[in-house]
């Protein structure tokens, strides 16, 4: 063999090495872009999966702060009517019994004028 046939034959052992080179890099660049393109189409889909759940959420905590709103509006609906009920049973109860009624009366703030001292005697003995 001489020394041009070993050229020759190192020049094209050497085309074909880049030849397949370049081969393994175009394949290797199209399974790059093929993963690429996989992994974006399963963000969206979970992107578009996430949204949904997102305003199902945010439905259900607008339908319980509704349900929350209505039951507070009941239970003062309720409150108000059992103090006209209340007021209404002492206001006919003061029209029938005006003694008795006066005499409740005083009982009650003489009691509450007892716990009044009583609570500022302690509070001076505290000092």
């Amino acid at each position: 063999m001489n020394t041009q046939t070993i050229a020759k034959t190192a020049r094209q052992s050497s085309d074909e090495l880049l030849q397949n080179a370049e081969k393994a890099v175009d394949a290797t660049r199209g399974y790059a872009n093929d993963a690429l393109d996989k992994a974006e189409t399963k963000v969206r889909d979970l992107r578009g999966s996430v949204d949904p759940v997102v305003d199902m959420l945010a439905a259900k905590a607008q339908q319980l702060a509704r349900q929350s709103l209505d039951m507070a509006s009941e239970a003062k609906h309720r409150a108000q009517q059992s103090l006209s009920n209340a007021a209404g049973a002492t206001t006919r109860y003061v029209s029938e019994q005006p003694l008795r009624s006066v005499l409740i009366a005083a009982a009650v703030g003489a009691g509450i004028a007892l716990l009044v001292s009583s609570a500022r005697h302690r509070n001076q003995n505290r000092y």
